[in-house]
């Protein structure tokens, strides 16, 4: 599932984990959050209900890792890596996609997190009842519009043209 991150205007999208703690903070969102500093290396900001801490734990992360302390009340991004290795255990929630730069910011900022609206890809062509205009071949150079109960402001009607043929536009050009 993607997520959008919205902080000083830009748009961070992220892709979230396949697990219960992912699914958990999904059913929190939208929200917003005040992300703080910390050892220059991430951001986080309280949730606002802890995450159960029933998902699997690590100890590792990666720079872009969005990740929540276990059990508990805290978001992290990792925008940086020092080589040290984390105490305690953190679940993984997601991962930045792109543009973790701009949590590199000093100082605290806001962040709306939503789920990313997901449009469904059609390759049909325009939904029906919509018809493309185009040129037609019976009557070179004219140019025909679709059936439209307010003909466009340039069209005139069919039956003035002299056209004829199969078309089902009611309009020409």
């Amino acid at each position: 599932m993607k997520v959008h991150l919205v902080l000083n205007g830009k748009v961070i999208a992220a892709t979230l984990a396949d697990n219960d703690t992912a699914r958990e903070f999904v059913a929190m969102l939208p929200m917003t959050i005040t992300m703080h500093d910390m050892f220059r290396r991430e951001k986080f900001g309280a949730l606002p209900k802890p995450i159960s801490g029933n998902g699997t734990s690590t100890q590792n992360y990666e720079v872009g890792d969005m990740i929540c302390w276990s059990p508990g009340p805290d978001l992290t991004i990792f925008h940086g890596h020092d080589g040290q290795t984390i105490s305690g255990a953190i679940q993984v929630l997601g991962r930045i996609d792109a543009g973790i730069e701009a949590f590199r910011e000093p100082g605290p900022i806001e962040v709306r997190i939503e789920v990313a609206e997901e449009k469904p890809r059609d390759d049909r062509g325009p939904p029906r009842g919509i018809q493309v205009c185009g040129r037609d071949s019976r009557t070179a150079g004219r140019i025909t519009a679709p059936r439209s109960p307010t003909p466009p402001s340039i069209c005139r009607p069919r039956s003035a043209t002299g056209a004829t043929g199969r078309c089902q536009g009611a309009w020409s050009h």
